[in-house]
């Protein structure tokens, strides 16, 4: 299997700093952020994975990562071709790198305690479709939200940062799809923020009834705000260091 890590984006949320670096290359601990979902996926077995950022930032990239030697995978780089138009666009650009087969899916801001393993191992015994990671929050309307069914089993729906979300969970930026996904991304409009939204990609896998999901058990965080980024900065010091996982 095949790993893609979106690194894109304007990073808003996060000035100044980003107004000259991509937030993914602002330190989390003694690494960039870029790091850790690269070492995710290389523990979880995948070692070639394809970096998907903007046009601007594509040399920072290459010169801070290389070919992925030291870091014991073997890295691939790619512009998103249309800046700021989503993460199923960006996901578009990946079509060529997979090659009819399923693949995982990291936002590069999204940090996490839980193996990718045994998630990866599920999504392989399934036949086909796409598989997504929740997680409970404090404060779901900040991401997509899923409506799940009464005994807990299914996602009847997903939505897109809702004012009264129907369940304390979030979809969290780790996906896992078949390669029928680029098909569903070329068959979707742009949302009013005129972006392919990877949330309506979603809702088309569970209209097919080919939506599984599981739960994270550990740590997660979305890295994008300021105080995200110092909670991650403080959970890694506290907690990956301490028990060596540094590299």
């Amino acid at each position: 299997m095949k790993g893609i890590i979106l690194a894109g984006g304007t990073g808003t949320r996060l000035t100044p700093f980003t107004r000259i670096l991509n937030k993914h290359l602002l330190p989390v601990g003694p690494y960039p952020m870029i790091y850790w979902p690269i070492f995710k996926l290389r523990d979880s077995g995948i070692k070639e994975i394809l970096i998907i950022t903007n046009q601007k930032d594509l040399t920072f990239f290459k010169e801070i990562l290389g070919k992925g030697e030291e870091l014991k995978v073997k890295l691939y780089f790619k512009a998103q071709k249309t800046e700021g138009g989503g993460i199923a666009d960006a996901l578009l650009s990946a079509r060529d790198f997979i090659n009819n087969e399923k693949f995982t899916v990291l936002l590069g801001d999204n940090l996490f305690d839980d193996s990718l393993i045994p998630y990866i191992k599920g999504f392989e015994m399934q036949k086909s479709g796409a598989r997504v990671l929740l997680k409970e929050v404090s404060n779901p309307s900040r991401y997509g939200v899923p409506l799940l069914d009464t005994e807990g089993k299914k996602i009847l729906s997903i939505y897109e940062k809702p004012s009264q979300p129907p369940s304390s969970y979030c979809v969290t930026g780790i996906y896992m799809y078949d390669e029928n996904v680029f098909q569903m991304i070329k068959s979707i409009k742009p949302s009013y923020r005129n972006e392919l939204e990877i949330t309506d990609v979603n809702n088309l896998y569970i209209k097919q009834n080919l939506l599984e999901y599981e739960v994270l058990k550990g740590w997660w965080i979305d890295a994008g705000t300021h105080q995200s980024l110092f909670m991650a900065q403080k959970h890694v010091y506290e907690y990956f260091l301490k028990e060596g996982k540094n590299d």
